[in-house]
């Protein structure tokens, strides 16, 4: 990677960090999708408000600070002539085990609106770069139910293998669903991103 190329910046977005003034009203806009919802997490769907969601990021902060082992970053749109910069989703690195290079990765955009557009793919390739490169993580491991296909199908293209999956683990819409694993090693990343652009990992 050439020193002067942006972390934090890519085609369409950019990386930044928890704005506590403007961005509970935002994301407690998205908790009223229940199908955001649903899609995330597994766990029951519940809107929050803007104090809840408030709450929320000050124990984030607080786990980042003791636990170490934590990356967050607010997904925001690049400013164009027509659109301003706007909050548009998370991505967060998680159960960093320093010692064996592993970790986890979550990735969300919130407004069904802002889904399908390219968004999800560019932070995405800005945060393995991150990962592999800045942190020098070994390998990522993604967890997504089987229902969220679009989820499947953006990690499957940045790379990611099935690993493991937990059969019939979920309860969604009056059936099981399988809790599916995906895995992606710093190696094959790198192997992947040369022979999309013919440069070695550095260069990019």
């Amino acid at each position: 990677m050439n020193i002067a190329t942006p972390l934090f910046e890519g085609q369409s977005i950019c990386l930044a960090p928890i704005d506590h003034e403007n961005d509970p009203d935002i994301v407690s806009g998205w908790t009223h999708h229940a199908i955001y919802l649903r899609m995330l997490d597994p766990k029951p769907a519940r809107p929050l408000s803007p104090s809840q969601v408030k709450k929320q990021y000050e124990a984030l902060e607080k786990d980042i600070e003791e636990s170490k082992n934590l990356f967050y970053f607010a997904i925001h749109t690049l400013p164009t002539p027509d659109f301003p910069e706007r909050l548009i989703g998370f991505v967060n690195l998680h159960r960093i085990d320093w010692a064996h290079g592993n970790g986890f990765i979550q990735l969300g955009i919130g407004d069904p609106v802002n889904w399908g557009k390219g968004f999800g793919f560019d932070a995405l390739k800005l945060v393995l770069r991150f990962a592999f490169n800045e942190l020098n993580l070994h390998r990522l491991t993604a967890r997504i139910p089987e229902y969220n296909r679009a989820a499947l199908a953006l990690f499957r293209k940045a790379g990611f293998i099935e690993e493991v999956r937990r059969r019939e683990a979920f309860q969604r819409d009056g059936r099981r669903w399988d809790d599916i694993h995906l895995g992606l090693l710093a190696a094959a990343w790198r192997e992947n991103l040369v022979s999309r652009t013919g440069q070695s990992t550095y260069s990019e």
